[in-house]
């Protein structure tokens, strides 16, 4: 073992304090130190996003960031979204309903990187949410029902539509 850092984070509202070595990236850490392997490894250069979490908030590539530089951070991963065991977030809702996942690859990227987006821009276009998920790469979907599903979620947040509606 190399040399190791001693941090305290928070993952999905849990609070953890772990010993971890400097080199390890934050998603191996999130994978394989607290067990939460809902956030995918591709490309390991930041580019497909599908290893993408919220910091503090904010999206990032977590196989960019040192599990270290999350020392006294909060953060959420796909696991965390839905308010309970027992029911779904309604943009994880909008996403089964709309068929905006194939193999799920990309999906836990996809969720997080929209979930930033909707909070700060609850009434988007269709463009605007392309451009939103320009940075995560997915292989089957072709985008299109992302795009549905995401442009449905935002009326569900906004309280325009019912759960099981299709818009």
């Amino acid at each position: 073992m190399g040399q190791t850092r001693r941090i305290a984070l928070t993952v999905n509202g849990k609070r953890y304090e772990e010993e971890v070595e400097v080199r390890v990236t934050l998603a191996d850490f999130i994978r394989h130190q607290l067990g939460l392997t809902g956030t995918h490894l591709g490309c390991e250069h930041g580019v497909c996003g599908a290893c993408t979490i919220l910091m503090d908030g904010r999206s990032l590539r977590s196989c960019l960031m040192l599990a270290v530089q999350a020392d006294g951070h909060d953060f959420l991963t796909v696991e965390g979204i839905a308010p309970s065991p027992d029911k779904l977030h309604p943009l994880q809702q909008a996403f089964h309903e709309n068929h905006g996942l194939q193999c799920g690859f990309c999906t836990p990227g996809m969720l997080t990187t929209l979930l930033e987006f909707l909070r700060d821009n609850p009434n988007p276009t269709e463009q605007e949410v392309r451009i939103a998920i320009s940075g995560n790469l997915c292989r089957c979907t072709g985008y299109q029902n992302i795009v549905i599903s995401a442009l449905d979620a935002a009326k569900r947040l906004r309280g325009e539509a019912q759960p099981g509606s299709l818009g």
